[in-house]
């Protein structure tokens, strides 16, 4: 990032006039100093409505493409923050008055000798009650010193300043130690399309064969002919290729060509064991800073998520886990970390409003809300991303409305395109549910919505048994219900 100032050059300062005989120096105004440049703040785009703009789930990445050749280090398409060599700093400005803000003359103006001061006595008695300090302050020292040579009998204990402040050991559970094992097993990821549009994200090390997971919204620019690459905090870049990506999950999975055969896998802990107010460390690549380390807590569990990234594709649904990590546009796809350093979550979605801060865009910074893909939905999908290059979600087999407002997820009189609500000889319809029922519950987790139902749902695999609680013209009923399966976004 340059640090040149590239703003109007700061005009010389003046030279000093002419000093009279006898008269005292004067001396030179002195150019203000323009101190160190700062990014300045983006201007943020007024209201449309005027009023308080309500929250909305985007993805929290990929950092948008940057315009310039320069990739990732180069001046965003977008009023983002501090794009390259956009900032000059302040311009130090020609004072027209003597530079103090009074009522002075300009830089240049004529000398005026200054009166001389009338002599009195008081000038000399000051002076010379200096010089009598100063002479009793050098005898004191050097009676001083004397008698701490005549007391030196080669025995001295003058102590003396370490040259070193001694090894600096970072304990495996701080964050220093934690963010020092795991970094090398990160990634920052450029996606690119063939038209040349694509973003930056981060992903991590899964296996030693080169696979890396990550997020779908992150790599989805080079699924079809694009390009991708990978980089490593040492700087080594290498090509890859998506091995599949699953867009309801969140998740793929890319792999890299000539993998070097010295990766580490991150190791992936238990999400179902995070418990509210565990510490967190979140590393990522936000607005493309590759290699963040930032800290928070688990602030809930299970928090229902559907997130989107404004391109009006299908969106993603999760039951979350959410923290207060500061994440980012460009977090997306990175690992979220337990204070021992496994992987509990991957970073996929913050919190934010609906009129942005990045020029009138939904990305805005974080809020202290992000909200991750729990770590044991993500490592099946990643596995079956690369046994068969597909996602495989688990299903009920019928369609819900994803109205908010129904207290539950109410099975649809329609279909999608028209099909049947229920799936004839589908697990719902095998349980006895029909359209118009109103689930409020799946095992002991509360439904309160169609988006609700279907992130806790994909926390499940084809084939598990759950039990089912719904609403019928008033009454409540309950029932065993096992799982289906698709296979494919489509």
């Amino acid at each position: 990032m340059s640090t040149e100032n590239e703003g109007t050059e700061v005009p010389p300062a003046p030279s000093a006039p002419p000093v009279p005989v006898d008269a005292p120096a004067a001396s030179a105004p002195q150019a203000s100093d323009a101190g160190a440049p700062t990014t300045p703040i983006p201007p943020v785009p007024p209201s449309t409505s005027g009023g308080a703009q309500d929250p909305e789930l985007v993805h929290a990445g990929p950092t948008p493409a940057y315009g310039s050749a320069e990739g990732a280090g180069g001046a965003p398409q977008y009023p983002g923050p501090g794009p390259e060599g956009a900032w000059p700093p302040p311009q130090v400005p020609s004072y027209a008055d003597g530079g103090a803000g009074g009522a002075g003359g300009a830089w240049g103006s004529s000398y005026q000798q200054p009166a001389p001061k009338p002599k009195n006595g008081r000038g000399g008695l000051v002076a010379a009650i200096l010089v009598a300090a100063l002479v009793a302050g050098g005898l004191g020292g050097g009676l001083g010193y004397t008698l701490a040579k005549n007391n030196d009998n080669g025995s001295s204990t003058t102590l003396s300043a370490s040259d070193s402040g001694g090894s600096v050991k970072r304990d495996a559970g701080t964050v220093a130690g934690v963010a020092q094992k795991a970094l090398p097993s990160t990634v920052t990821i450029e996606a690119e399309s063939t038209s040349g549009e694509g973003g930056t994200g981060t992903g991590f090390v899964f296996d030693t064969e080169g696979h890396i997971v990550t997020n779908n919204h992150v790599v989805a620019d080079a699924v079809d002919g694009g390009k991708l690459t990978a980089t490593f905090p040492s700087g080594k870049k290498f090509d890859a290729e998506v091995v599949g990506h699953a867009q309801g999950y969140d998740v793929a999975v890319i792999k890299l060509k000539n993998a070097p055969s010295d990766l580490k896998p991150l190791t992936l802990g238990n999400s179902d064991q995070v418990a509210v107010g565990d510490s967190t460390i979140a590393i990522g690549a936000p607005f493309g800073l590759s290699n963040t380390v930032t800290t928070g807590i688990i602030s809930a569990k299970n928090r229902p998520v559907a997130s989107s990234d404004g391109s009006g594709s299908n969106a993603s649904y999760m039951s979350a886990l959410q923290t207060d990590a500061s994440i980012n546009p460009g977090n997306s796809g990175g690992p979220l970390l337990d204070a021992q350093g496994n992987v509990i979550g991957i970073n996929s979605a913050i919190q934010s409003t609906s009129s942005g801060g990045l020029g009138g865009t939904s990305q805005s910074g974080s809020i202290g809300l992000g909200f991750a893909i729990p770590i044991n939905q993500a490592k099946y999908v990643a596995q079956q991303l690369i046994q068969t290059g597909k996602p495989v979600y688990a299903k009920i087999g019928a369609s819900v409305s994803l109205d908010d407002s129904s207290g539950g997820a109410k099975i649809t009189e329609e279909g999608a395109s028209g099909s049947d609500p229920v799936e004839a000889g589908g697990p719902a319809a095998k349980a006895g549910l029909k359209p118009g029922d109103v689930i409020t519950k799946l095992d002991d987790s509360v439904i309160d919505s169609g988006p609700t139902l279907i992130g806790e749902i994909w926390t499940h695999k084809p084939g598990d048994k759950v039990k089912i609680t719904y609403e019928r013209s008033g009454q409540t009923h309950t029932v065993d219900l096992t799982l289906g399966s698709r296979t494919g976004d489509s």
